[in-house]
């Protein structure tokens, strides 16, 4: 058995809402490790990013550092921070920042 995070009331492993207070259980985003359709679509458009500024060396140094620290993150299920999200959308790629932005990284 488990709890639900919101109120605290014991519920079956395999629910996906709490019947005490009706809030949706996010275990299968920790589950995974990060690896649900926002995730896998903001890794890709993060790299494809750094794949389209490789021509420039600049760029590339700030792209790379931030893709995979972005990655790294997701793999090991930690939250991604704001400041974090929001350098990936001005520097790396316009479509990744906007999905990271979207995604929760409730832990």
């Amino acid at each position: 058995m488990k709890f639900c995070q919101k109120c605290g009331k014991e519920i079956a492993d395999e629910a996906v809402i709490c019947l005490g207070c009706g809030c949706a259980i996010s275990a299968e985003k920790k589950e995974n490790g990060g690896n649900d359709g926002l995730a896998i679509a903001s890794k890709i458009f993060l790299i494809l990013g750094c794949v389209a500024q490789g021509c420039f060396l600049l760029p590339l140094a700030w792209c790379l550092p931030i893709t995979i620290s972005i990655c790294n993150k997701m793999k090991n299920n930690e939250p991604v921070g704001t400041g974090l999200k929001i350098c990936s959308l001005l520097f790396v790629s316009l479509i990744g920042g906007i999905l990271l932005l979207c995604r929760s990284d409730s832990k």
